[in-house]
């Protein structure tokens, strides 16, 4: 349960459009968007910039970038939830836990490992990133425009976990279905959701 009521439906059209979105979307309303529910347009226009930072790069990077992010938070609901789109998309199970249990030994290529780093690094302690850290982005075949990406990728990232976060929102109950060794990868900050 999270440390604030959340409302239901009735409290506006706005809050009701973004249940029924969330809704048709998933099959159930997240707790992640149910926190939402006092400020909508708060998570509308969050996604808004999700959506325009998204747009320059491919799903792959997007989502490494994102458990790098979420990893450093130990943001479990972020992680479940980037994790599930990397295990549908991209990665095996075991692949997946490798990556977030040392992404050193992981089948990722160096610079995946680099930008991964990079990303932590944002989240971590963003001042101390320095043009040497950005040059070995550039060696690794990075523009300006792709570190530019990266970096804002980690930073929203920051603003939504430590949102759920702090307001102690749980992942959903959904996330139980995973395999249970994968699960244990990926819960290192709060647990699933126990009720229905």
């Amino acid at each position: 349960m999270p440390f604030i009521d959340t409302p239901d439906a009735s409290v506006s059209e706005q809050t009701a459009k973004l249940y029924a979105d969330a809704e048709a979307s998933y099959g159930y309303v997240p707790n992640m968007v149910k926190a939402f529910g006092h400020r909508p347009d708060v998570m509308e226009n969050w996604s808004a910039l999700l959506s325009s930072i998204k747009a320059g790069m491919d799903l792959r990077r997007y989502e490494l970038v994102t458990m790098a992010a979420a990893k450093e938070m130990k943001s479990s609901y972020c992680l479940l939830a980037h994790g599930s789109v990397l295990l549908r998309d991209i990665f095996t199970p075991d692949t997946l836990r490798q990556m977030v249990d040392d992404p050193g030994t992981a089948v990722i290529d160096e610079t995946e490992r680099t930008i991964m780093r990079f990303a932590a690094k944002v989240v971590n302690e963003a001042s101390s990133i320095e043009a040497a850290d950005i040059d070995e982005l550039r060696q690794h075949g990075l523009s300006d425009a792709e570190i530019f990406d990266i970096v804002t990728a980690a930073a929203v990232r920051c603003f939504f976990s430590k949102t759920l976060d702090a307001l102690g929102v749980q992942a959903d109950s959904a996330y139980e279905n995973l395999d249970s060794d994968l699960k244990t990868a990926l819960v290192i900050g709060r647990p699933i959701d126990g009720t229905a």
